[in-house]
Parts: C-alpha cells; structure tokens; sequence
C-alpha cells in the first residue's frame, strides 16, 4: 500500500460517520405483531442519534437515541387483533413499514419434518387441491435462512410473506396446518416464523450457557469460545471468503465477462428449455456446474414503472438474478437449493412493459436448474391479483463445468450438528420479538441418545425461555413417528419416551402423538394435516379459551398391579378409550419378575385398561408399542391415538 492510500485511509477514519437508520428483517412489510402485548422495536443508527417510533394504531410516538454502538430500541403497546396498520422509524432517513397485522404469532422450528414443505407433501390431485385452497392473506410467514454461526446474529435475510399458492407450496406444512387450523376458530391474523432445518439434533438448537452440564459438548463449547474470540468474527470470515470465491466464479464465468444477462444481449443461438424443469433429466445429464437461462416477457401496462414480486420456486444449488440489466437477488449458502426465491424487481427496472429476466445458476451436483412448480415461477404486483406466468420455454446455455470451477470455501470447524450454532444463527434473531408460543417438531436426529434426550431437550427449551424473557410460554412438540431406523429396535421409542417425560419435567409444554400417521419405510410421512391441527388443538385448548376441547390422546399415568394382571391408567381419556380400528387394543406385553417381556391381552374397562398375559402369572410391568415400528390402535373417543409408553425404567 503507497504512503498516500495509507494517509488518505487515516483520515477517513477520522471523519464522522453518519449510518442511516435500519431494521431487522423481522420489521418489514406485512409483518404480524402479537396482539395486546408491548412490541419492541430496535435496530442501528449512527451514534446519538434521535429515533422516533410510532405505530398507527394509537399514534403515540416513543422516542430514544442511538448508544455509543449505534443501537436503540423502543416498546409500543400493541393493539387487539386488527390491521392493517403502518409503523413507522425515523432518524435522519424515515422507515414506513405497511400493512401491518395485530394478531397471534408463534415460532416453527425443528428438523426436517418441520421443514417439510406442503408442495412436498404428494403429487396427486389432492395436494394441488389444498396448495389451490391456501389463499389466507391474515396469514403471514418469514422464514428464517439456514445460518451456522458460533456467534450470536442479530439479524437474517428474510420477509413477510401472505400465505398465498405459489408460497405456501415452499413453507413448512405443519407451520401452515397449524396456522390455518388457528385462524379458522379465531378469526384472528396469525403470524409463523418459521426457523428449520432437516437432519438436526436438539443440540445445535440450544443456547450454549445451558449445555455446560452435558460433558460431551464440551470439546465443541471450547471451540467455540476460541472462534467468537478471534479477532476477526466467524461470520466475518465466511463472509468474507464468500466474497473472495464469488469473485473467482465471475472470473471464470465468460457469461459475466460478457454480460449475459443485458437487455443488448442476443441469445438467438441459444438452445430452449422449458421450466420447471432439472437439467440433468433429459438435457444436459451428468452436467455439473453454471448454466445461464434467459426469457423476455410482457407486463401489464399499468405495471410499467411500479416495483414487482418475482417468484423463480426453488433453484439447485444458487442463483444470481438480473432484471432489465440490473441485479435482483441470488442465493448462495450451501443449503439454498431448496429455498423458493422471491425477489423484488425494482420500479427502475420496468420503465417499459417489456422484461429481459437472465438467470444464472450454478449447480454443485444433482439435478441442477429451477425445478419447482410451474404456478410457482410468475411476475405479480402487490396492488393486482393477476400474474404473468413464467412457466414454458426459456433460452439456455451451459456455461463452464464444475471441474473447472473453484471449490466452494466451508468452514469444517463448525457444521449444523454443532451444539448451540442454530440457536446463535437461527433463534437468537428473533427473542426480542414478542410471540404467543412456539411449536417443535424434531428428535429423530436424537434418537440414538435417547437417555440424554431427557435432560437435553428440557434444558433447549428452557434455554430459548430465558432467551425471550416472556416467562414460561406455550412450547408444544411433536412425538416423533414410528420408522425403521435399523438399529436398536427400542430405540426411537425410548425417544418418545424421553419426550413424553418432558411434559411432566417442563411446564406449559404440550405433544401431539403420532403413532397413527407414521410410515414405517419413510421418515417424513406425508400426512402433515393431522399434525399440525393436533398442535393448534394443544393451543386452543391451553391458550385461546377452548378448555373443553380434547386436545391430546391418552397419555399413560400410573399402573395398578392386581393378581395376574395390570391395571392401567390414563390422563386424556376425553370421551372414553376406545380404539381406531373397532378392534381389541394391540402392541401390549407384559413381564414378571424374570423381566421378560410376554404378549398380553388388553381390554378396556371404563377410563382404564385390563392387561394380562397367560405366560405371565405375577406381571409387573407394561410395555405398550415400544419399538421403533409400532403401530398400535389405542385411541380415546375423539379419536386421538395414545402415546407409546412403558411402566418399567429397564
């Protein structure tokens, strides 16, 4: 560096800066707030400086200044449910955020069943019925980026989005049924955040102060402690590295050097794909790497000049976008290929009613291309419920190999198996928000620890509880579901166990049983209806008035031991027991003292069951479906299926 840069830099740092006022991504358009509660508001700005916060529904502004770290924040007192109302943020820049809803709002997390969104839910016409149907403009959701971080965030790259088709298709289906199932007997907006991702033990999830008790997290803590102490932030460093082998790519790409996607460009030559579609299917197989898709379209003449939603579906693996010429988004985390993209195009970009869409993605391995479906590739304006369609033919050209790529940059210090880094990226963004409650849906990637699972996913929730300081909110799970996972044959039900433990060892929890809706050759059944209304059931009845609803299966409660058999009893029996099938209840064994477990009989008797087994004259213990395939019958009249269970500790 010449003596001239480093003086010229010296001085700069002199100078005052001045930083324009900004919000967290959960502050955006069409946001939902909980309802007669008190929303904090916060964000940057430069030091000392005056912010001003009003909410429309009262216009009583509350006022503050911006710390020596050019942070602030605010409370307002929220209203009743209601809307839409507008917020607004001002210092030296004013932020008007739209269309705001007063209503109830819950977080959606967990693993992949979580995750699993409704257009993966089947293929039939019964799926597209129901994404057809999802058109719930009271219902919003953000969705929180798959983000490691051994460092707290503050922030992620999200937005409110009305639960229409073309998004709800990519959201969490259990978050979607759940929110649907609320707003049907409220009548009330609702709000889902959801913050998931498939294949992730409970761990990673939890705030690192409440897992110093379990040794084998130890190691991983330390490192940790070292990275967030380092002089330069993990995040900066990904970032960073991003940066440096994103630059690389352009480099080697001769469709950046080129500029493929202007509007000048002429892509005559180019060859035609029709989209949605992988490129690997029939086109480019075996194809590794960048191919660039182009399209131009027409836009409604009272379109021109307003700024516009693109919807693109989900892209394997990222994408980088043009519109007219000018940049409207990509992705390119590593866990982004099933993201659907939703970018705004700008109103300098549709000057004129014609579009020029170029589209550059690059493919790691599999599939390759946008590969969603056609509803979900469009153009639509927020003031019109027509759309331009994007499905059909687009041009297309392969661009350079993979092999001929750099490596994308990974940290392999750190991974989403980590203790404590999704609370850090994926949680600890959004615990200055008020919400109602949260619902989980996670423990097959536990299954193996089932013993642990006792005290670890108590200590998660209790961790996220301090993390919000609201006190002991709602926080209603799900039973993970009978699979055949191939090792210890007891082994996930001994995980449902340790979850249904977590109801007596945590209050205000709550579990919606599963045991009737699993598939025992796919770990993420497709019936996601029953699950999530199961959980607003929990809601209703614990939250919203609904007392007498019958909101959960029998659960087991005590045993009796009479002479040659074992009487059973229950919480939740609601109507009375009974079973799904008309038949006898089925999966139930007994032992005696030699702790053999025998086939019994089980009969019901009132709110009670009878069981006993002829090869067992003393029985003293009881074990209902407790193994990893089990699908039992036992319901109660409301046709709630029971949970797992076993009397013994063995």
């Amino acid at each position: 560096m010449s003596i001239g840069r480093s003086v010229l830099l010296v001085c700069l740092a002199c100078l005052p800066i001045s930083a324009e006022v900004r919000l967290p991504s959960l502050f955006s358009d069409g946001m939902v707030i909980q309802r007669n509660s008190n929303l904090v508001v916060w964000g940057s700005a430069s030091e000392g400086e005056a912010i001003r916060v009003v909410g429309s529904w009262n216009n009583q502004p509350a006022t503050t200044k911006a710390d020596a770290h050019g942070e602030w924040s605010v409370e307002l007192n929220t209203p009743a449910a209601g809307g839409p109302y507008t917020l607004t943020v001002a210092g030296t820049n004013t932020i008007e955020i739209k269309d705001v809803l007063s209503g109830e709002v819950w977080v959606c997390s967990g693993q992949s069943n979580m995750e699993w969104h409704l257009a993966w839910c089947g293929t039939g016409p019964a799926i597209k019925a129901e994404i057809d149907a999802a058109n719930f403009p009271d219902i919003r959701f953000i969705d929180v980026p798959n983000t490691v971080s051994p460092e707290p965030r503050t922030d992620f790259k999200g937005a409110w989005r009305r639960i229409r088709p073309e998004t709800a298709a990519n959201f969490s289906a259990v978050a979607y049924y759940f929110g649907r199932h609320l707003h049907r007997e409220l009548g009330i907006p609702i709000g889902l955040i959801g913050s998931d991702w498939g294949g992730t033990p409970a761990e990673s999830w939890a705030r690192a102060d409440f897992l110093t008790e379990f040794a084998p997290f130890t190691e991983s803590l330390d490192r940790l402690r070292d990275a967030r102490e380092n002089s330069e932030s993990f995040a900066k460093r990904v970032s960073r590295r991003l940066a440096e082998w994103q630059q690389s790519i352009d480099a080697k790409d001769p469709g950046t050097a080129e500029s493929w996607y202007a509007t000048t460009f002429d892509d005559a030559s180019w060859d035609t794909m029709a989209l949605p579609q992988n490129w690997e299917d029939k086109l480019l197989p075996n194809f590794d790497g960048i191919v660039w898709y182009r399209r131009t379209v027409a836009i409604p003449s009272s379109w021109v000049g307003q700024p516009l939603t693109l919807s693109l579906g989900p892209i394997d693996d990222n994408d980088v976008t043009w519109v007219n010429g000018q940049r409207v988004g990509g992705l390119s985390g590593s866990g982004d290929w099933s993201v659907a993209r939703h970018y705004t195009i700008p109103a300098t970009a549709t000057k004129s009613a014609s579009l020029t869409i170029a589209i550059r993605v690059h493919d790691f391995h599999g599939g390759g291309g946008l590969f969603g479906k056609p509803e979900q590739l469009r153009i639509s304006c927020d003031n019109e419920e027509n759309a331009v369609s994007l499905a059909g033919d687009w041009k297309f050209h392969a661009g350079p190999k993979q092999s001929a790529l750099p490596t994308r940059p990974s940290d392999q210090s750190f991974n989403a198996h980590t203790p404590t880094v999704l609370f850090n990226g994926m949680i600890q963004p959004l615990v200055r928000y008020r919400i109602a409650g949260a619902i989980w849906y996670q423990g097959e990637s536990n299954q193996t620890r089932a013993r642990q699972y006792r005290t670890l996913f108590p200590s998660m929730i209790r961790s996220w509880r301090a993390a919000w300081n609201q006190g002991d909110f709602p926080f209603y799970f799900v039973q993970i579901a009978p699979f055949r996972y191939g090792g210890r044959p007891e082994s996930s039900a001994e995980l449902r166990e340790a979850q249904l433990l977590t109801l007596d060892a945590v209050p205000n929890t709550g579990m919606a049983v599963t045991m009737d809706i699993g598939n025992v050759s796919d770990i993420h059944p497709k019936n996601k209806v029953d699950v999530g209304e199961r959980l607003a059931r929990w809601a209703l009845a614990r939250n919203y008035g609904q007392s007498e609803l019958v909101h959960s299966g029998p659960l087991y409660a005590t045993q009796s031991v009479e002479p040659g058999r074992i009487r059973i009893h229950f919480d939740h029996v609601g109507g009375g027991l009974s079973t799904r099938d008309g038949k006898a209840p089925s999966h139930f064994y007994v032992a005696g003292g030699d702790r053999q477990f025998h086939a019994a009989t089980a009969r019901i008797d009132g709110d009670t069951l009878v069981v006993q087994s002829e090869k067992v004259k003393n029985p003293i213990a009881v074990r209902y479906a407790f193994t990893d395939t089990a699908e039992p019958n036992l319901t109660n009249r409301e046709g709630l299926p029971a949970s797992s269970f076993r009397t013994d500790d063995w």
